[in-house]
């Protein structure tokens, strides 16, 4: 193998792909990149065998080839590199020799064959999103997703086709997020898929604000995402789904509107008062105002309000401040529109979008344990 190539478009590279390798990789093997040229291409893959990414850059290739580089060193040399240019070759058995100018570097690599083959998605369904709108349908479900959870399925994001529609949900019990995307598929088609988090993390990372076309690809256990000169392919988490549309609140006691600016900076300064052993916020809404407050034996205590348009008898519900942060920092307008029902039930949360936030309740006794309704649900 011998290519010459950008030094700026392979830091690119090296900047979306890095996250891709394992830090504690499985097998050795792992722990490297793929490297090869061909076809005026110089092409980098990297996988965790969960998910995969595989990019390329055009490149002045003189002999084809490949190698297996170990990853974080290969990265650490190309951004120490000053010259515009880099030449990639490979040496006698497995060893690649970088240069630039008079500058000479020799990596010990592994043999190409050894590189896991990246998932084949042929036959899969195909489906196109504009790459601003499925960000935002990722973005805005995903930090509600479960990180390490026991419950494995929850460790993800659901893409469920039904009726020409992409549904996508995330929950970790506590709360959940969903939007709703029409998309041009046969209306018999229909399935659930979860993509785990890692993957559509990276996802969000790849795709840009554009109306720029992206593909994603659906096979019954993987799934890939085309955008641009980067393709990644995940393992789809395999085992059901919870039946989480139950526990959205569809017609709550009482719905209004809220200021979505004041109400994250009233809950920034509230939360400064709370503490692991007392997590919780209460909300006392009286006629025209609510009040929020929140006390630590350890910390004090804080007290503060804001108008809103809540016209029924005082009612009284706790909530995480930190979850309820998240749904606001994710929601959009200028007001939001806060449903409730009782101190037992869950919150809900919409704006102009289509997209719907729960929040479970916390125990008024300002506890940290959260209402059993969706925890039990999802378990």
């Amino acid at each position: 193998m011998k290519a010459v190539v950008s030094k700026m478009d392979l830091v690119h590279l090296i900047g979306k792909i890095q996250s891709i390798v394992s830090a504690k990789p499985a097998i050795p093997i792992l722990a490297n990149v793929l490297i090869e040229a061909t076809q005026d291409q110089l092409i980098i893959s990297a996988t965790d065998l969960t998910v995969s990414m595989r990019m390329y850059v055009e490149a002045k290739v003189i002999e084809e080839g490949a190698i297996a580089l170990p990853a974080r060193r290969f990265f650490q040399l190309i951004r120490e590199l000053t010259a515009p240019q880099i030449k990639i070759a490979t040496k006698g058995r497995d060893i690649a020799e970088i240069t630039t100018g008079t500058s000479v570097f020799k990596i010990h690599g592994m043999n190409r064959e050894e590189f896991p083959t990246l998932p084949d998605l042929t036959g899969a369904v195909d489906i196109k999103f504009s790459s601003s709108d499925l960000k935002e349908h990722l973005s805005k479900t995903s930090f509600s997703s479960a990180r390490e959870d026991s419950r494995y399925m929850l460790n993800g994001v659901q893409m469920r086709l039904h009726n020409q529609q992409a549904i996508f949900i995330g929950t970790d019990g506590k709360r959940l997020a969903k939007t709703v995307a029409p998309v041009p598929l046969d209306a018999s088609l229909a399935g659930s898929y979860v993509i785990p988090l890692k993957a559509v993390e990276e996802m969000v990372k790849m795709l840009s604000e554009s109306t720029e076309p992206v593909e994603i690809h659906l096979a019954h256990d993987k799934i890939s995402l085309e955008c641009g000169h980067i393709t990644l392919i995940a393992k789809l988490l395999s085992g059901q789904y919870p039946d989480v549309e139950r526990v959205i609140p569809h017609s709550p006691a009482q719905s209004f509107s809220v200021h979505r600016e004041e109400l994250i900076s009233l809950l920034r300064q509230i939360s400064l008062f709370t503490s692991e052993a007392s997590g919780s916020v209460r909300f006392s809404f009286e006629t025209g105002q609510l009040f929020l407050a929140a006390m630590s034996s350890d910390i004090g205590e804080g007290r503060v309000s804001m108008p809103v348009d809540y016209a029924g008898s005082k009612l009284e519900i706790a909530f995480n401040p930190y979850f309820l942060l998240d749904i606001l920092r994710h929601s959009k307008d200028e007001t939001i529109r806060f449903g409730i029902s009782d101190p037992h039930n869950p919150g809900l949360i919409t704006d102009s979008s289509n997209a719907v936030f729960v929040i479970m309740p916390m125990r008024l006794n300002e506890t940290a344990s959260p209402d059993k309704a969706l925890a039990s649900s999802v378990s």
